[in-house]
């Protein structure tokens, strides 16, 4: 197992700056997930990681040793593809044994490594077809297995699961999670799938833009968003996100927004109060929108407003709402009796509100996130350092 560290790293390619500023401790034994949209510098840090690109400015460290000149093959890490990268001409136990085989352990010892982890994941009916003859799942569990045997110090990911389907995700983000468990070697895990991120993940690290925007615990992540990015990513359906002005009521601080005066939580208050200024923009979870007939009594504010869409999943309900010109998203609970042109009056609590300042885009309750500090100029000649 192994302990991962970046340190100021940067990746520039030509005048492209594809991750820049990069601090991440991943910790001996984690899962941890690298999410962000597309281009936004996860799959490049990982290849950092993995050797196969070298850091402009910046180190990456394991066990505390700098990598930036270590090739690929020196680093003891095991990467599994998007695309498997599997030997097509090649039987499931061949690819399996490929490794073992130039490394020229002996026959013995590759046989019974390989049952092993045949068994471990259940593809021991497999060893004699070609990848050809496999599903997505099986080829999936094969390109684990074959990482699984080199006996890494730390597995690399980079978005394995998107060529399956939306059944068998999910049935592999249990497996993943499982074998995780079992075997407690250092992995880092790069999607774009924020679900996979909130259910995978010890922590997750979400970037935007080459910069890393905020490193958590899930819960914490969905539960104190550092910044507008985070807050509209983390959640499905996203957070419902307005822009406001702080205001006064009745001598207690609120925020006036969608037509009415919403008071603010003691602690927002207090955080706002340092602003400077007024503006804001407010987020609201859609779980916390309740219709006022199905809400407690903490649920203190109302909004009218006209329901423009249902859609049931069975397990729950997403209306979209009309209010004062803003579209909401709410999450109901099945079989909501609401239909499209019905008015409704809806329930929110000051203790379930968000508030971003508007200007710095910052969790006003919050600290500022790590790509949010006054940005310093590249540590000019770091990259030598990792000699």
């Amino acid at each position: 197992m192994a302990g991962i560290r970046f340190d100021r790293t940067y990746k520039l390619f030509g005048d492209v700056v594809a991750v820049e500023d990069l601090s991440l401790e991943i910790r001996d034994g984690e899962f941890l997930v690298l999410v962000g949209p597309s281009g936004c510098g996860k799959t490049t840090s990982l290849r950092m990681l993995a050797g196969f690109e070298r850091p402009t400015y910046g180190t990456v460290s394991i066990d505390g040793k700098v990598q930036n000149r270590v090739p690929p093959q020196q680093r003891d890490l095991a990467m599994v593809f998007q695309s498997y990268a599997l030997y097509p001409h090649m039987t499931v136990y061949k690819n399996l044994s490929f490794g073992m085989r130039v490394r020229r352990e002996p026959r013995s010892q590759i046989r019974s490594q390989i049952q092993e982890v045949a068994r471990l994941l259940e593809i021991e009916q497999l060893l004699d077809r070609r990848p050809s003859e496999l599903s997505g799942g099986q080829r999936q569990r094969v390109a684990l297995g074959r990482a699984m045997l080199r006996q890494p110090r730390a597995f690399l990911m980079d978005e394995p699961l998107s060529n399956l389907d939306a059944a068998l995700r999910v049935q592999m983000r249990v497996e993943l999670k499982r074998l995780h468990e079992r075997l407690g070697v250092t992995t880092v895990y790069v999607t774009h799938d924020q679900v996979e991120a909130m259910t995978m993940g010890d922590r997750i690290a979400i970037m935007n833009g080459g910069r890393l925007q905020q490193a958590d615990v899930p819960e914490a992540i969905y539960d104190r968003p550092a910044n507008l990015f985070v807050a509209g990513f983390i959640g499905s359906p996203k957070m419902n996100l307005l822009r406001g002005e702080v205001s006064a009521s009745d001598g207690r601080p609120c925020v006036a927004l969608l037509d009415t005066s919403i008071p603010l939580a003691e602690a927002a208050a207090d955080a706002v109060g340092r602003l400077g200024h007024g503006e804001v923009v407010v987020g609201i979870r859609p779980e916390d929108l309740r219709l006022s007939t199905d809400a407690p009594a903490s649920y203190s504010s109302r909004l009218e407003g006209v329901v423009e869409l249902v859609e049931p999943l069975g397990s729950e309900t997403y209306v979209v709402l009309r209010v004062a010109g803003e579209t909401l998203t709410a999450r109901f609970p099945p079989r909501a009796s609401v239909g499209p042109g019905d008015a409704v009056e809806v329930a929110v609590t000051p203790a379930h509100l968000h508030v971003f300042d508007a200007r710095s885009e910052q969790n006003v309750l919050t600290p500022a996130a790590p790509a949010e500090r006054d940005a310093a100029e590249p540590p000019v000649g770091a990259e030598a350092a990792g000699s």
